[in-house]
């Protein structure tokens, strides 16, 4: 049994240099994700203060002109997919569900982060209490505040990428929902229009 208990020892304490360099990894990650989404952000402002008049009247000409000559995000590309092809149901079907899996695939990153950020801190939190117990019990009290340090640091990082993940993914579900349902009117539009011509 105590052969069983020190691979068990060896097998977590082999984790956490692994684990540490993961979550610096998804540090980094979350750090770029603030600044795309704020880059989103100001793309999106720009975009619905061209577009949402134009959207809600039902100007599809007015709208194709206002288009910028750039795509500067995934709506405005298949916006003007859609607006500069003849539109039916089915097409307008299957363009609204690859929009919504491009859509999917951007948030699935502030989902990852916002899951494994805790369980990757409470990893390395768990792994570096375990030395910190022994060097208390022995009294090695500058290898316990050492590894104390590492428990404090890997829950405190942890949470922060969670936070980002979280935060990032509210933001972008909530604006991607607003591009999803301007698409479907301005499809129905087109398909009105198309019907009357």
């Amino acid at each position: 049994m105590e052969f069983i208990s020190k691979m068990l020892f060896w097998v977590a304490n082999s984790l956490l240099i692994p684990d540490v360099i993961l979550l610096l990894f998804l540090f980094v990650r979350a750090l770029i994700l603030i600044g795309g989404t704020y880059n989103m952000y100001i793309t999106k402002r720009k975009n619905d203060k061209a577009f949402d008049q134009l959207i809600k009247e039902g100007h599809t000409d007015e709208l194709r002109q206002a288009l910028p000559d750039k795509d500067n995000s995934l709506y405005v590309s298949y916006l003007r997919d859609m607006l500069n092809r003849p539109v039916n149901e089915d097409y307008a079907d299957f363009t609204l569900s690859k929009f919504e899996v491009e859509a999917e695939k951007d948030v699935a990153l502030s989902k990852m982060l916002s899951k494994l950020g805790p369980v990757l801190g409470l990893i390395g939190t768990l792994i570096a209490m375990s030395p910190a117990l022994v060097g208390l019990s022995t009294g090695d009290i500058a290898g316990m505040a050492y590894n104390m340090q590492v428990v404090f640091a890997t829950t405190v990082v942890g949470l922060v990428v969670s936070a980002v993940g979280l935060v990032s993914m509210q933001f972008k579900q909530r604006w991607y929902a607003k591009c999803v349902n301007n698409l479907d009117y301005v499809s129905r539009v087109l398909i009105e229009k198309g019907g009357q011509a």
